[in-house]
């Protein structure tokens, strides 16, 4: 798809009304299976126009669906007041019984979102980040400037009740349950594992379909990359339908994409173990930083793999 025609614009806007409708958790959730998709059919040597323009372009990547959600929500709840949870951090509801506006600010945010993404990309430095992660939180934090005039760090009431990395025993964390050191240490070493291993065994099968010709060399370093990423994203449906303890799944989708970036730079699963671990505290940072003390859904997944990936990526210029 062209970047800047007239159908990808078109396209992009009507995934932003689409990912409001459904809310952001959700768009996420259906971007995951999209991202998958787009992986077996590369697997079985197909075109990666659904992994890379659907699950993770204009169509309803990231950025456009699951950011789109993100900035209605803060819409809905800071100018409309009428988000359904009454929370901008609610990103479970649908937007859907809300108003026409919020879902059409949807729509103009995941083409802001798309446009900031293409000059993100081509900035020296800043395309060393992940530029769709990156967009995911620039775009969010403008708009709790735009419609909650507050700042990227949060509420100051609550930053000098709490401190600014306290969590008052987790009560304000993200995710609490994901929160305790020990948690974090364990499921990070795990989906470090994991995902590295994914990389390695998909990283077999892509490399000589792209040395063939059969695949586009694109899809063949993508594949190894996202497809642990997709698993944690899909089985995130479990939060936004479950209740109680069931809801408290593991959320493991920084863990999983920083992970398989580090196999892919350095070749070790025990290089990719110790970043899933990393990474998982890394996140946990994001959400003191950014998270905790707002009131929008700053996505501290997302912006640990946008700075995760800078770092890894630097490592491996100075090691390489």
């Amino acid at each position: 798809m062209e970047i800047w025609s007239l159908s990808t614009l078109l396209v992009c806007f009507g995934g932003g009304i689409m990912g409001a409708a459904f809310g952001a958790l959700f768009s996420f959730v259906i971007c995951g299976f999209l991202v998958l998709s787009g992986c077996v059919f590369v697997l079985a040597g197909g075109s990666d126009f659904v992994l890379m323009q659907v699950g993770l372009g204009p169509v309803f990547g990231p950025h456009i669906g699951f950011g789109a959600g993100l900035v209605a929500a803060t819409y809905a709840a800071g100018v409309r007041k009428n988000h359904p949870g009454g929370s901008a951090k609610d990103i479970l509801s649908p937007l859907m019984d809300t108003s026409w506006d919020v879902l059409l600010v949807g729509g103009v945010a995941a083409v802001c979102s798309h446009a900031l993404l293409q000059a993100l990309t081509k900035t020296p430095v800043i395309k060393m980040f992940d530029c769709i992660a990156l967009t995911v939180v620039v775009v969010p934090l403008l708009a709790r400037l735009l419609f909650q005039r507050e700042m990227p760090w949060g509420n100051a009431e609550s930053i000098q009740k709490h401190g600014y990395m306290g969590t008052n025993n987790y009560a304000i964390s993200w995710a609490p349950w994901n929160a305790p050191p020990g948690r974090l240490a364990v499921l990070g070493l795990g989906a470090g594992i994991l995902s590295g291993a994914l990389a390695m065994g998909t990283k077999a099968i892509v490399d000589p379909l792209a040395a063939a010709g059969t695949i586009s060399a694109t899809g063949a370093f993508v594949v190894p990359l996202i497809m642990a990423w997709s698993v944690a994203a899909i089985m995130l449906i479990g939060i936004n339908l479950g209740a109680g303890s069931i809801q408290k799944f593991p959320i493991w989708h920084c863990q999983a994409i920083l992970a398989a970036l580090a196999f892919l730079l350095f070749g070790s699963l025990v290089v990719a173990a110790i970043v899933g671990v990393l990474a998982a505290f890394l996140q946990e940072l994001m959400a003191r930083l950014f998270y905790n003390h707002g009131t929008n859904h700053i996505d501290p997944p997302a912006a640990a793999i946008a700075v995760g990936t800078l770092v890894l990526h630097l490592a491996s210029n100075v090691l390489g």
